[in-house]
């Protein structure tokens, strides 16, 4: 085929992957200046980054394999991106209850100690100990646990993290090409020569100095499209599987509960009228999977199990309301448990002829941005470049305010009849980019149809335009939770819309890109 005008052909970097890694890369290595294309054979975040159990944390439990860097770098990581995208990230306070009968209390309250100050300073409130007759989380255990031990982490939007990077990763010149298969990759003295695919069909040769796959489960399939089946991969695959429930915690702490296997479950405030609970680490072989990965029905026991021994009233089948299943590409260190398995990251870089590839393996939602400076470290040196970090101090999109109450006041008296409910939802979603799609409308009425829980036509149109959102999946799983929330109606109404606006446009090669550039979009919001 011949490319459109618009496309470009020929870049620095290729990134294969549109999770968090990827994306993350992508992001640091357009702020260094160079010219890159990430590609992603589905929509940002559809896999693995969508499937977390929505924290960004140093990861407590990992104190107990004495991985105190991994811990150390993750704590750091929490203050850091807490700054970067304070819509998005939040402080959570969780309730860890003492099982007299697992680990016992002395040790625990040296974990947290340690946990409190490894980081150095802290953004987040110490753990105290805390006697449960007289706290709210007393109402939710069972008699039989007298005290616990509270400490705190941050939740976090995970898919909007991702999608919040490719953003920005644009807005730096990056493209960003949703739907896009690879179909093969050949090194040469001039680096790598790629053979795509678009969702519709059509194919295109593009170049790029140095290649790097951030696939996460599929990275060990790039390589074999790469034709590189001599490249020892070392990648372990945990399937994590989570629960929603139609329950509602009294408070809005979290629970982490011990499991008597010495795992831990966590059952966290989710969505306003959920509790999600999460999660299972089981051994995955990818090779005989097809179509969407699911939750088992052991896996599913377990997690009801484990919470059912803490609860004061137990919850069963019937309480499920959804769940989700995702795999974590993990390190391979050889640990024979799979909760033992290295949450690390490793980055492997090779040479062929003159075409260097770094491969991802691991890592964690937390250390992200940590993964992509090392990253860009080993690129600078693979392409005898010296281009310094940045992305400690830039926020992502919608994350340069200092007040939340502030802009939700500021939306609140510019729409005068959104509820409470949408304003925080919105200003939770979009931080100071709300104001890029409410434009100057003054009531709901004025950002066009409604879909419900606030969802507007005009919102509908930034998500398409600006954030690489073409389905209703795309729009009320991965870009919002609304899937939760909306009714078959309303969902099926999105549906047309969608249908209807898709209709009015020429065809369209996925590889949708935002037309504002960083420097257009400067001052905005201000």
């Amino acid at each position: 085929m011949t490319p459109n005008q618009n496309e470009q052909t020929e870049f620095d970097i290729v990134v294969i992957g549109g999770g968090i890694n990827g994306t993350g890369i992508a992001r640091d290595a357009a702020g260094r200046g160079y010219t890159v294309c990430l590609l992603e054979q589905g929509d940002l975040a559809q896999a693995t980054s969508s499937a977390s159990t929505k924290l960004i944390h140093g990861g407590l439990r990992y104190l107990e394999h004495y991985a105190f860097r991994l811990v150390r770098e993750s704590v750091q990581e929490r203050a850091v991106l807490q700054g970067l995208a304070p819509h998005i990230i939040w402080p959570m306070r969780f309730i860890l209850p003492h099982h007299k009968g697992l680990r016992p209390g002395w040790l625990i309250r040296l974990g947290l100690f340690i946990y409190d100050h490894i980081g150095g300073r802290r953004s987040v409130p110490a753990s105290t100990s805390v006697q449960l007759r007289a706290h709210p989380a007393g109402a939710v255990l069972s008699d039989s646990f007298t005290t616990a031990f509270a400490y705190s982490d941050c939740w976090v939007e995970d898919s909007r993290l991702v999608v919040l990077n490719a953003v920005d990763a644009n807005r730096h010149g990056a493209e960003i090409r949703t739907h896009t298969t690879l179909i093969s990759a050949q090194p040469d003295n001039n680096g790598w020569r790629l053979n795509l695919q678009t969702q519709d069909g059509r194919q295109q040769t593009i170049s790029a100095r140095l290649l790097v796959n951030a696939a996460g489960p599929w990275a060990v399939d790039v390589l074999h499209r790469a034709g590189l089946l001599d490249n020892q991969a070392s990648l372990r695959l945990i399937k994590g599987s989570h629960l929603i429930l139609d329950k509602k915690l009294p408070s809005e702490d979290a629970f982490l509960l011990q499991n008597t296997d010495g795992r831990i479950t966590f059952m966290i405030p989710y969505e306003g009228r959920f509790t999600l609970v999460g999660t299972t680490d089981v051994d995955l072989d990818m090779s005989g999977l097809t179509g969407k990965l699911d939750i088992s029905d052991d896996e599913a026991d377990y997690l009801l199990n484990t919470i059912n021994s803490y609860l004061r009233t137990p919850v069963s089948q019937t309480d499920i309301v959804a769940s989700y299943a995702g795999v974590r590409p993990l390190f391979d260190d050889g640990s024979g448990q799979a909760a033992k398995a290295n949450r690390d990251y490793h980055l492997k870089l090779d040479r062929y002829a003159d075409a260097p590839l770094l491969s991802v393996f691991g890592g964690k939602l937390t250390t992200y941005r940590r993964l992509a400076e090392s990253a860009l470290g080993k690129i600078n040196s693979a392409l005898g470049e010296t281009r310094p970090n940045w992305t400690a101090t830039a926020p992502l999109p919608g994350g340069d305010f200092a007040s939340q109450s502030a802009l939700l006041i500021q939306l609140q008296d510019k729409i005068h009849d959104i509820s409470d409910a949408v304003a925080l939802r919105l200003v939770r979603a979009y931080g100071t980019e709300v104001f890029s799609f409410v434009g100057t409308a003054s009531c709901m009425a004025d950002l066009g149809e409604q879909f419900g829980c606030g969802l507007s036509e005009a919102e509908l149109r930034y998500l398409m335009k600006e954030e690489y959102a073409l389905t209703a999946d795309d729009i009320l799983m991965r870009r919002s939770k609304l899937y939760l929330h909306l009714s078959n109606a309303q969902k099926q109404k999105l549906v047309s819309w969608l249908s209807a606006e898709r209709e009015k446009r020429p065809a369209s090669n996925t590889i949708n890109q935002p037309v504002k550039t960083a420097q257009q979009r400067s001052g905005q919001n201000q």
